[in-house]
């Protein structure tokens, strides 16, 4: 995993805040689109295990970033249904 970003006191993944910086920047409406979700999955799965940082961080994404509809459903069920096979 890569280096973490303290906010308010709490540790986060940094490489997930910062794709979810990325993915809110520049074009578009400023919304996580189900494409965003899917690269934010992609982080997350990089190590091969939902650790509790990155569960703590995409709680947090969750409730501070504006996602798209059907987007954070999206990658909810397909971080749960990756999850039960780890």
């Amino acid at each position: 995993m890569g280096y973490y970003k303290t906010i308010d006191g709490v540790k986060y993944d940094g490489d997930l805040i910062d794709a979810a910086d990325k993915a809110i920047a520049g074009k578009g409406d400023g919304r996580i689109s189900k494409t965003d979700a899917a690269e934010l999955l992609k982080s997350v799965k990089d190590g091969n295990s939902y650790t509790d940082i990155e569960k703590s961080t995409m709680a947090y994404i969750r409730d501070n970033y504006k996602w798209m509809d059907g987007a954070n459903e999206w990658f909810r069920t397909e971080i749960r249904k990756w999850a039960t096979t780890k």
